[in-house]
């Protein structure tokens, strides 16, 4: 992405967000567009820029530490309110609607609070973090969607065609193993260690993950295949028909062709949503959630248990268990009757 109008100040946040805390080229990218946004609303709300400038032309390549010192908490309320009640959400549509989710807002406040920790606690440009009390908007939690376990056998029985193997082999992990999309694509060979594979998460970070028998089963027939196509010296695991490696589009192209082949609403699926069918799929057969974490590759456990609201065989025992479970006010007429 083009960051050529971004000030240094906020060139240097967003390498060491790439370098130093190792996050993805795509949450760097957000990062930079949130607050090149943000940078934007407070140059033109002070009146730095002629009145009628549009918001997404207001040049922020002059911004220097001296203009975010002056930044205030009210301000960041003030873009909090703008955000909400005039952006527009699709600029593109016919007729726009206005103000973004609680949740984009969430993520534009996040990129705000990690610029200004960057600002006070790494650089040390500033002396006092004007958002250290900045309230974030409550997201309404909502439940991942996953398929069923006769809707995921029904996914798998439906692979075929001339990549059958390899299609057959992906969707196996993402259903057995709760992969990312981008962990799976950027599997090289070398990373199957018969047993298990070495998977490279968010942030670089690696991490095992074992292989059961329908995924070592897969994998085996999957490289039987392989070795034909290609030397052994392309180090991908999963090749395009072009013999290069597999990218997120076509990985994306070839589950959606597969979930529509099986009768699934293919609008409602992606690849996530195969992660969140493995994950929830564990969840229900015994896996704990600390281990679930260590499986997935999550950082923070919370990010983990918004899957055991989804379907838990001990909560539903319990409410069983309750002596009113089995009352019925027809029952209790009966009884005084008598």
């Amino acid at each position: 992405m083009d960051r050529t109008d971004a000030p240094q100040i906020l060139r240097d946040f967003l390498i060491y967000h790439e370098t130093i805390r190792g996050h993805s080229k795509a949450t760097v990218d957000e990062y930079y567009l949130d607050l090149r946004n943000f940078l934007r609303y407070l140059k033109l709300s002070r009146g730095l820029v002629p009145r009628k400038t549009e918001l997404d032309e207001v040049p922020i390549s002059d911004i220097d530490i001296e203009f975010i010192r002056k930044v205030t908490l009210a301000e960041v309320y003030d873009y909090l309110s703008y955000l909400s009640r005039d952006r527009i959400k699709q600029p593109n549509s016919a007729e726009p609607a206005f103000g973004i989710s609680q949740t984009s807002r969430a993520r534009k406040i996040a990129a705000i609070r990690s610029f200004f920790k960057y600002l006070t606690v790494k650089a040390k440009l500033l002396d006092e973090n004007p958002v250290q009390d900045l309230d974030s908007p409550k997201i309404p939690k909502s439940l991942p969607r996953y398929l069923t376990l006769d809707e995921s056998r029904r996914l798998l029985l439906a692979v075929d065609g001339k990549n059958k193997e390899r299609d057959y082999c992906i969707l196996c992990l993402f259903l057995n193993c709760g992969l990312r999309i981008s962990e799976l694509v950027g599997l090289n060979v070398s990373d199957y260690r018969g047993e298990s594979l070495r998977v490279l998460g968010k942030g670089s970070k690696e991490r095992t993950v074992y292989l059961n028998d329908a995924c070592r089963d897969a994998l085996e027939q999957y490289l039987e295949i392989r070795k034909d196509l290609v030397p052994t010296r392309v180090a991908a695991l999963f090749l395009s028909n072009r013999r290069a490696r597999m990218s997120v589009d076509a990985v994306q192209v070839m589950v959606k062709k597969n979930l529509t082949k099986a009768g699934l609403d293919a609008s409602l699926y992606s690849t996530h949503k195969l992660r969140h069918t493995a994950a929830t799929l564990m969840l229900q057969n015994g896996v704990d959630v600390r281990t679930l974490q260590e499986v997935l590759g999550h950082e923070n456990l919370n990010t983990t248990q918004i899957y055991t609201h989804i379907d838990n065989a001990e909560l539903r025992t319990a409410a069983a268990a309750n002596p009113l479970a089995s009352f019925s006010p027809a029952d209790s007429e009966h009884h005084n009757d008598t």
